[in-house]
């Protein structure tokens, strides 16, 4: 193991472990995730997605960070783009229940009921899934396609937060420069179907307070899977 390999490591451990072994810390993150989710997405995605692409890098070029990362101006990506990942966890959660109900010709109330409940059941998971499936299907690829927007544009403009923003992104000629084929074939076809959707039925199964906690964590995992696809 490397010295870097090393560091990470701990990095991550002084991000996680506090939560673990401290009440205090624990129900501090409960309160500001119930009290300021938005905040809270922008931050765990800033950090948590960054972190994830870093280790990317690491799997293909041996390094945490360079020059054409751009470790900064990414972060603040993965923090914006953390507002709407909070957003459709809110959305698709809330509005798939009622949709179920009148998809399966229930009860106003009786998909909210189920898995809304404490209770494990198997009405719970359904719905868990519609919810990953709607969201995975609708949202998420919209999400991946302007991720890799911006993220040809930082390494446009030299991964440096001055060149972020004194650059106009190429929205059009950007497009026209992806690889829709491994968009498509590896990021769209295999992610999504055997990634996305069973990670965040899972997601949705737990607690509301815990779900962006999840989707954040999930975030290293997505950094790492997005950094490899824009790679290749």
């Amino acid at each position: 193991m490397k010295k870097n390999d090393l560091i990470f490591i701990l990095v991550l451990c002084a991000i996680f472990t506090p939560f673990i072994v401290s009440e205090d810390a624990y129900n501090l993150y409960r309160s500001l995730s119930g009290n300021h989710a938005m905040i809270m997405g922008f931050v765990q995605y800033a950090l948590l997605a960054t972190l994830g692409e870093m280790l990317g890098l690491r799997f293909q070029t041996g390094e945490y960070n360079n020059k054409s990362l751009g470790v900064l101006p990414r972060a603040l990506v993965w923090g914006t783009l953390g507002l709407t990942i909070v957003a459709a966890i809110q959305i698709f959660g809330v509005g798939t229940p009622p949709f179920l109900d009148y998809v399966f010709g229930f009860e106003k109330g009786t998909f909210a009921s189920a898995i809304f409940s404490h209770e494990f059941s198997g009405m719970k998971v359904l719905g868990a899934f519609f919810m990953a499936f709607f969201m995975d299907v609708f949202f998420s690829p919209l999400f991946m396609i302007v991720f890799t927007i911006y993220d040809m544009h930082i390494k446009q403009t030299g991964g440096t937060l001055k060149g972020f923003f004194s650059h106009k992104v190429k929205y059009s000629e950007n497009l026209q420069n992806f690889n829709w084929k491994v968009q498509w074939q590896f990021v769209f076809m295999k992610t999504i179907p055997f990634f996305w959707i069973p990670a965040h039925t899972i997601m949705y199964l737990l607690p509301t307070e815990f779900q962006v906690l999840m989707s954040s964590m999930l975030g290293i995992v997505l950094g790492v899977i997005l950094f490899i696809a824009n790679r290749r």
